[in-house]
């Protein structure tokens, strides 16, 4: 469960908000009242921010991969149309 922590307090026990931030959950410390940072594991972290990678491995592991086996286009010439 998340607790609010005042910056000084924060300060003062440090190592406190590190510990609960690992076995409870994350932390928040408030300046002046209003939430100003968070104090998160690591692991948590990384659930949140995406991982980079290129564009074509990002589209070679799309669902939509799947589509590329459309058959090919039929190149014949159109049918004649009276005008």
């Amino acid at each position: 469960m998340a607790k609010n922590w005042q910056l000084q307090e924060a300060k003062n026990q440090f190592s406190t908000v590190v510990e609960k931030a690992l076995t409870d959950g994350y932390q928040i410390v408030t300046r002046h009242g209003q939430p100003a940072v968070v104090v998160m594991s690591v692991e948590e972290f990384r659930k949140l921010v995406p991982r980079s990678q290129s564009l074509s491995r990002f589209l070679a592991d799309s669902p939509l991969q799947a589509l590329a086996d459309i058959p090919p286009r039929a190149r014949d010439l159109p049918r004649p149309i009276d005008l």
